[in-house]
């Protein structure tokens, strides 16, 4: 195995620089993650790992060369690196002194893969922050929807803040972006209902018969859907509010609204 024990090794360098930069990430084709239990949930994505960072004080080797003869694939490059190399990287302190270099994947609409009759999906428009579109990653797999579809991302899906915010489970989930116009057009296309977050036009989103194939969209916090979505909208839906305040946090609204059409199902899927 090698060693580095310099923050200023090239390859340590490369490192910050695909945490820190999206452009980084896309012109590379790879991205950085951390821990024991994303990096489990990256092999069972079937990710290829190109690189493994381990801080042996704290890391358990055994244990991380043992996910790759679960999956009976080769070990990649190992390298062992330092206390100062490993907290210049490591964005928490619980994450098993594991760090990787893996290559992304293409997440384009014309790959998504539904099920052929009455899938659930989660759409979110231009969610503004990487750990909101965790949070809906973490819901989308809580309810085992079919598929998380982002319309005009903001970020890249390898931010290390979606990897963080979601658990690890971007890795596992059936997931595409597209713009706007691009999702509709696949959703129309496919004959699923669009189902849209919003306080015009809208009914309480548990009169909404959500047992046939159905896109539950949600928008921004700050601005909502565009009216690209609300002119498309097979009907839109509203949360009812009893407080003072009449929106919640994107992710908390998009669990209620999923969890009421796995309710509605019978959570046969899960």
């Amino acid at each position: 195995m090698k060693n580095i024990s310099s923050v200023q090794n090239p390859l340590i360098k490369q490192l910050v620089q695909l945490q820190e930069k999206s452009r980084t990430r896309k012109s590379t084709g790879l991205f950085v993650l951390e821990g024991q239990r994303e990096l489990l949930l990256a092999l069972k994505g079937q990710y290829e790992i190109t690189t493994v960072l381990m801080h042996e004080a704290i890391c358990d080797i055994d244990a991380v060369m043992a996910m790759w003869h679960e999956h009976s694939i080769p070990f990649p490059d190992c390298i062992i690196i330092s206390a100062n190399v490993y907290h210049k990287l490591a964005y928490r302190d619980t994450t098993e002194g594991v760090i990787a270099i893996a290559k992304s994947k293409s997440h384009t609409l014309n790959r998504l893969e539904l099920p052929p009759t009455n899938p659930l999906i989660l759409v979110a428009e231009a969610p503004e922050k990487p750990g909101n579109i965790g949070a809906l990653l973490r819901t989308a797999d809580a309810a085992n929807a079919d598929a998380v579809i982002i319309a005009n991302p903001k970020t890249d899906l390898y931010n290390p803040n979606i990897i963080r915010s979601s658990v690890g489970c971007v890795f596992t989930r059936n997931i595409a972006t597209g713009s706007t116009e691009e999702v509709i057009s696949y959703l129309k296309s496919r004959k699923i209902s669009l189902y849209g977050a919003a306080l015009t036009a809208s009914v309480p989103y548990h009169t909404v018969d959500f047992t046939g194939a159905s896109a539950i969209v949600v928008g921004a916090e700050a601005t909502g859907l565009s009216n690209a979505w609300l002119q498309c909208t097979d009907q839109n839906i509203i949360i009812p509010m009893e407080g003072e305040i009449d929106s919640m946090n994107v992710s908390v609204s998009a669990a209620i609204l999923i969890f009421e059409a796995k309710r509605q199902r019978g959570f046969k899927e899960m």
